[in-house]
């Protein structure tokens, strides 16, 4: 059993890991393990001292040998002696912020756990164990119901909080995290992955000081700048070896996650909805619940740690059909014509694009509307069929008939000044009523808090997609959110605007994929400004960065790699000089990079030479050959590409059978060894032939002394290996 409870102790077993907590004396919910399986109570490492300064809860009377301030918990409040950063945060009618949280009760149910109107992970195969911790507060029938939901094979655990309020009042929810972690040692660095538009996901390591370690988003999405996860990893942690906790939000708008080492150098980890701001009016007999995070453990290093996130969000977060399905190929226009475009142009690339293997054709931003630059028309979604020269219903025909698929672009959340939208509803936008509002991208945001505005954009959308059979959309998103009031809301309600857009987000989202299965939607928010657990609920990829730029793509497709799937990464090829960095990469080498996703193009094929045509049906070839493995397999970083002179990655079957190896070397350097890497993943008892040349190593060569790349002359130059796996027979026969 994944959960087992003996003596108010409740100890939740992944194949790896025991998650244990346990009820001491006064009712409060320790926290006092997370890590390897030990199979035992682990509570008797809480031995406290009596520590100067630590206020006593009433109940100890004379004792001075407990403290919640010192003692590790599972879900902390402010305001009774734990002077650390809080989980949770209630004011009541007096204006008391104070809680006093005991055990009340518990349940074990059969079956992952659900929480309405936010995504959550599920699980199809049904092995999966909720358990349920509520507790209650010593004063006012408020209750926290804990909810833990624990998927064994996958070393996952996953946590949210609900928060009913019995009082026969109204209160307020001023902040409420979805996990709290309490560590008894400091001895762990964090890796979060910061950035900015063009170049997200940036994988930092740092240490860990007293005090408080923070990020977050402010923006109204979870953003370029941080993305929502952590990780703690021990100093000597590396991508094989040694311990990691991770933790992922499954959240896609504002957040904060808190680490914070005290005076006792132990270590609190909280990650949830941002608090600042916040304020969620709960009347009685009402509830609110809180997104989820997604926890996991390893102690066989950083690589292990993110094989058990992409197959558990392939698997128990990704709904859409699509996550184990091959994904066409494609061919998206805006990089080749931007805004000039029309439907023989477009027809033009569909048709060079089709003779070299492509798949699906997408039509990007400028085909509704007035819309010839990025100033007007956002909300105004009917086809300008002046400027296509044709109804785009017999442009979409004209695209089927050659095999290909047909996608389109599309801006929900968004409308310009200049558009029929905005001048038919002022009132849609988020704006204060006394000020002007910020511009971004010449365009305002839609109040997605108001169910008017979510069932509006629903009908428009319906209507597009049935009458032109569409098979693609990508959903856009280009301005972070800078106004937060929403005029659907009261003035008392307008702090629970952030959190309500979102849900609006998600229920538009919901809809549209639940009515149209059949369509493959792709995320995007000015490339990966909303690239996270909770868009991956409904979008199976996600564009990953409007940075096209293949070395670039390396740093950011590293980064994005610690957490997410390889499967959900949107990567193509696109035209050089690169349009965002000037830079000149071979086409070979655009190839491999964007091979480490969803593969595709952006550029006008129709400009390519005749080699590079040729290149191009290759590198098809090539992708569709390894695309299950993509899809499938493990996945490893070979190198650290912000610490070595070399990006390199792998992908290795779940049977350790094959093996592709892709490298990007950044600068070849005179009179030096050929850069090489450690493969992973692999059997150590078995051999493998490389293709190239037949040559023969054990999975433990390969993994203890490394494979030699090429040494080629030059700036970013890719290579590719693969491996495959031989029996002893095969190996005697040669």
């Amino acid at each position: 059993m994944s959960i087992q409870v003996r003596d108010q102790v409740f100890s939740l077993t992944t194949n790896d890991s025991l998650y244990q907590m346990k009820v001491d004396q006064y009712g409060i919910l320790n926290h006092t393990w997370y890590g390897p399986n030990t199979e035992m109570d682990m509570s008797y490492i809480e031995d406290y001292p009596e520590i100067s300064f630590s206020a006593n809860l009433w109940d100890t009377e004379k004792s001075r040998m407990y403290s919640l301030n010192d003692r590790l918990l599972e879900y902390p409040c402010g305001g009774i002696s734990d002077f650390r950063e809080p989980a949770l945060l209630l004011r009541v009618p007096d204006g008391s912020s104070s809680l006093d949280l005991r055990y009340y009760s518990y349940e074990i149910l059969e079956g992952k756990y659900s929480i309405e109107k936010l995504p959550a992970s599920f699980d199809r195969d049904h092995k999966t164990q909720t358990l349920k911790i509520t507790l209650k507060d010593t004063v006012y029938d408020i209750f926290v119901d804990l909810l833990y939901g624990i998927f064994e094979e996958e070393n996952v655990i996953t946590r949210s909080v609900t928060i009913r309020n019995m009082t026969p009042f109204e209160i307020q929810v001023k902040k409420a995290v979805s996990a709290s972690l309490d560590l008894p040692e400091s001895d762990y660095e964090v890796i979060h992955f910061h950035g900015r538009h063009a170049m997200e996901r940036l994988a930092e390591r740092t240490s860990l000081s007293h005090g408080t370690f923070s990020i977050g988003s402010r923006r109204g999405q979870s953003s370029h700048q941080h993305n929502p996860g952590i990780i703690l990893a021990k100093n000597n942690t590396n991508e094989t070896s040694g311990e990691a906790y991770g933790m992922l939000l499954v959240y896609s708008g504002g957040f904060e996650a808190d680490i914070e080492k005290d005076q006792l150098d132990q270590i609190r980890a909280t990650i949830g909805l941002r608090s600042e701001n916040f304020r969620w009016q709960l009347k009685p007999c009402e509830h609110f619940c809180g997104p989820e995070a997604i926890l996991s453990y390893s102690e066989k290093g950083l690589g292990v740690l993110s094989n058990q996130y992409h197959d558990f969000i392939r698997s128990h977060l990704i709904r859409s059909s699509f996550v184990h399905q091959k994904r066409p190929i494609l061919i998206n226009n805006w990089e080749a014509t931007y805004f000039d475009f029309n439907g023989e142009k477009l027809l033009s690339i569909a048709k060079s694009a089709h003779e070299l293997g492509i798949e699906l054709f997408v039509l990007d931003d400028g085909w509704f509307g007035e819309r010839h630059n990025d100033d007007s028309s956002l909300g105004d979604w009917f086809v300008n069929e002046k400027k296509l020269q044709m109804p785009l219903r017999q442009l979409v025909e004209k695209i089927h008939a050659l095999g290909m698929q047909f996608g389109l672009w599309i801006e929900p959340e968004m409308v310009s000044e200049n558009s029929k939208l905005y001048r038919d509803h002022p009132n849609w936008v988020l704006r204060s009523p006394l000020r002007d509002p910020a511009r971004s991208r010449y365009q305002l945001v839609l109040d997605m808090a108001n169910p008017e505005v979510v069932d509006y954009l629903e009908q428009v959308f319906t209507k597009l997609i049935e009458e032109n059979e569409i098979d693609y959309i990508k959903w856009d998103m280009n301005r972070s959110i800078s106004d937060f009031y929403a005029p659907s809301l009261s003035p008392k309600t307008q702090s629970e605007m952030a959190h309500r857009y979102m849900l609006g987000v998600y229920d538009l989202a919901d809809r549209l994929t639940s009515r149209f299965e059949n369509i493959l939607f792709e995320g995007c928010a000015g490339g990966g400004g909303r690239f996270d657990a909770g868009m991956l609920y409904y979008f199976p990829q996600y564009w990953c960065s409007d940075d096209t730029d293949a070395h670039n793509r390396c740093f950011i497709q590293h980064g994005t790699s610690f957490f997410y799937p390889i499967s959900a990464t949107g990567s193509h090829v696109s035209a050089i000089p690169n349009h965002q960095t000037g830079r000149n990469t071979s086409l070979y080498t655009r190839g491999i990079v964007a091979m480490a996703g969803t593969f595709g193009y952006e550029l006008d094929l129709s400009e390519l030479s005749p080699k590079e045509k040729e290149e191009v049906k290759e590198q098809i070839k090539v992708y569709k050959s390894m695309q299950e493995l993509v899809l499938e397999g493990d996945y490893y970083r070979l190198s650290d590409p912000n610490q070595q002179n070399v990006s390199a990655w792998s992908f290795v079957s779940k049977d350790k059978k094959k093996i592709i190896v892709q490298a990007v070397v950044f600068e070849h350097k005179p009179n030096m060894k050929k850069p090489h890497v450690f493969l992973q993943g692999l059997d150590e008892n078995r051999w493998y032939r490389r293709k190239e040349d037949g040559h023969l190593f054990t999975g433990k060569a390969l993994m203890k002394a490394g494979l030699f790349l090429p040494d080629q002359l030059g700036t970013d130059e890719a290579c590719m290996i693969e491996l495959e796996q031989i029996d002893s027979k095969n190996r005697e026969a040669q």
